[in-house]
């Protein structure tokens, strides 16, 4: 760059030692003082950025002294690149120096936590690959407050040695090792011995950043290593300008967040510069910068870290979802057990059921094209557990527990922000609270959405129908009854249906209980008439609507010969309450397996017995905490609290939940299907009304 013969503001020169590309000359103002501000790079080399140092030194009032590290990754630096920084500080005589390592420190914690407090739980368990581990340790150091999942690339990056670093010991030892090592090899031999294995093991870093939510990089080393695997990322980076932002959207990077304040239009500052303007405009030398000086400019020049979305706003989140066979049918399903049933006599099939109780849980699917009308995303993990309801509720709560918390563990490493547990796992001892307490991870059982779907497939299936009668604003004008009032999704189903029916009968054995549910609700909605019984057989044909909650785990729970034609039983039970030969007795009532949901966007995910793309309710419920960013533990215990029901269904409207089509035993209802039924309904009860 041409030097003009005139300087008539104090200049901050950046001497950098990478690429000349992205020199500039500005006149900018800063904290009320103006100041001219020049990059200028020496492409590497040592010897011409002293030359430039000597050139610019009249006028100077500040000198940043940058780019060894980006020159060194992109190979245009040979030795040591702390050498050549101490060698370029040197030259700047009386003129001060910085490189800007005390601001970039307080910048790398300022961006990670204030992304954590804006968008809470961003950095949660998120598997993140760092760099450089060394060039932006404080940002690691932050964010190991939020995740255990982060692994270092110095060992692959410099060297090409076959391994990641998975800890901040682990990464002391390389880089103390790994100095030696380069301040007492010539480059000429360091290069050919390490350069084969770099390029060797590019596919482990591929593949460390391809299953990584989060990227800790410059521009630079992601160049090193190719830029193809960056699609959904978010990246921890500094000094983004336009153009690389630009080709980082091309690149598919969702969230970008620049560690480096921009305060000037028109060109891209570094840390170091920001720091050589403060203490010009301060008269003050970087050994005598405070923290506090630092807050104090900081503060008063409007600086922030910056965060960009070079598509759009997008989040994405990701979940864990417990599931387990509910029967030896379960078991057709996978090879080589499905070949096994087919030849192997009942006892055989006991045998293995025991025994497949003990396996440890693995990962079944990967779920993946989730997206919400909102722009957030989701990707999840269904881990299986191995015991059916049978072998669970054989064993006591405590066999349970530590599976679902290998569950957990196995999350946690894939990078869950949140665990959801489905079927029997979320019975079974105290529903969930135990092993919310131990887990690494917050833990939903999903009954509060089981609820609500519950009630939401009934009311569907009663409209659909069409033989209830039910008033404009959709109260039932008839008679529902709930069958395990007392249990946790039972709990809830019954508050709804007092609020939508004429008449609730609410079945239960367990006496007290049921009284005390009883008595709440009637306080809590007094025009609601309110009947209990310890076992449904008296009330059941009379009933217009019945819901089953019973975890009765193959337990006779009524007789579906009494149950009135035309009636609409929802089964929110899992296993089903009510078997496909008790279904098919009665062609005249519509059996509804509970509420699914259908998830919104173009979902990918292996069978689990639902039409493509659609849910059970408790999976409903975990995927809709992800996308709305609540990492907490929501739904435990048996109790399940009210307001929480009422919430999950306004944040599922939110994020684009919709009632799946109705489904039973047998699969999805189709029109024709309903139309069957309310025929053979009106035609069984002028039968009986001639009788």
């Amino acid at each position: 760059m041409a030097r003009k013969k005139v300087v008539e503001l104090p200049a901050i020169v950046d001497v950098s030692l990478a690429d000349s590309d992205r020199n500039y000359d500005s006149n900018v103002t800063f904290l009320e003082k103006d100041f001219r501000v020049l990059r200028i790079g020496a492409d590497g080399d040592v010897g011409r950025a002293e030359e430039m140092i000597k050139e610019w030194m009249p006028g100077t009032a500040v000198f940043a002294i940058t780019g060894a590290r980006d020159a060194r990754t992109v190979g245009i630096l040979a030795g040591d690149e702390k050498a050549a920084l101490r060698r370029l500080e040197s030259a700047t005589g009386e003129v001060p120096t910085t490189n800007g390592h005390r601001l970039r420190d307080v910048l790398q914690e300022w961006t990670v936590r204030k992304i954590q407090a804006d968008q809470p739980g961003l950095f949660s368990n998120a598997r993140t690959v760092v760099l450089g581990g060394s060039n932006h340790r404080r940002t690691a150091r932050v964010l190991s407050e939020y995740t255990d999942n982060i692994k270092f690339a110095d060992a692959v990056l410099q060297f090409g040695l076959p391994s990641m670093l998975d800890s901040f010991s682990a990464l002391d030892r390389f880089v103390g090792v790994s100095s030696w090592f380069l301040n007492r090899v010539p480059d000429q031999i360091s290069t050919p011995v390490t350069a084969p294995g770099r390029r060797f093991n590019q596919s482990l870093l591929r593949a460390a950043v391809r299953e990584a939510d989060v990227l800790v990089a410059t521009y630079d080393e992601l160049m090193m290593f190719g830029l193809e695997e960056l699609a959904g990322k978010t990246l921890i980076t500094s000094a983004v300008s336009e153009a690389r932002l630009e080709e980082l959207h091309k690149l598919g990077v969702d969230l970008v967040l620049d560690d480096t304040p921009q305060p000037f239009e028109g060109i891209t500052v570094n840390a170091a510069v920001l720091e050589a303007l403060m203490m010009a405009a301060t008269a003050t030398e970087e050994s005598r910068l405070t923290d506090d000086d630092l807050l104090d400019m900081i503060t008063s020049a409007g600086l922030e870290p910056r965060t960009l979305y070079p598509g759009g706003f997008k989040r994405k989140s990701r979940f864990a979802f417990v599931i387990h066979p509910l029967s030896q049918q379960y078991f057709r399903k996978v090879e080589p057990l499905n070949t096994i049933a087919k030849v192997s006599p009942q006892v055989v099939m006991d045998g293995i059921e025991k025994a497949i109780a003990y396996a440890p849980p693995f990962t079944y699917s990967h779920v993946t094209g989730i997206t919400s009308p909102t722009g957030a995303e989701a990707e999840g993990w269904l881990i299986t557990v191995s015991g059916t309801p049978k072998q669970l509720l054989a064993h006591d709560p405590e066999f349970t527990y530590k599976r679902l918390l290998q569950a957990a563990d196995i999350a946690k490493k894939l990078g869950a922000q949140i665990m959801g547990l489905g079927a029997f796992t979320k019975v079974v001892g105290d529903a969930g609270v135990t092993v919310a307490k131990r887990a690494p991870l917050p833990i939903t059982t999903g009954n509060s959405y089981s609820a609500s779907g519950a009630l939401w497939a009934l009311h569907d299936a009663l409209r659909r129908l069409g033989i209830a009668d039910v008033d404009e604003e959709g109260r039932l004008l008839g008679k529902a009854m709930v069958v395990g009032a007392t249990g946790a999704i039972g709990s809830v189903c019954a508050r709804l249906l007092a609020m939508a029916c004429d008449e609730l009968w609410m079945v239960s054995p367990e006496a007290a209980k049921l009284l005390a549910l009883k008595a709440d609700i009637e306080s809590e909605n007094p025009r609601a008439k309110i009947f209990v019984a310890a076992t449904p057989d008296d009330a059941l044909p009379d009933m217009d609507a019945i819901v089953t909650a019973t975890s009765g785990a193959g337990k006779r729970v009524l007789d579906i010969m009494q149950v009135k034609p035309g009636a609409v039983i929802t089964d929110v039970a899992r296993p089903l309450d009510l078997s496909a030969e008790d279904v098919a007795k009665r062609p005249d009532v519509l059996v509804v397996e509970s509420g699914e949901i259908l998830l919104p966007g173009d979902v990918h995910m292996k069978n689990i017995g639902l039409p493509p793309g659609v849910a059970y309710a408790c999976l409903a419920e975990t995927i809709v905490l992800a996308l709305e960013g609540r990492y907490e533990t929501f739904t435990i215990g048996r109790n399940i609290e009210w307001p929480k029901v009422k919430e999950i269904y306004r944040l599922g409207l939110k994020h684009g939940m919709k009632l799946a089509t109705i489904s039973g035993v047998n699969g999805v209802y189709s029109d024709e299907d309903l139309e069957r039924v309310r025929e053979l309904a009106l035609a069984k009860r002028a039968e009986m009304a001639d009788a």
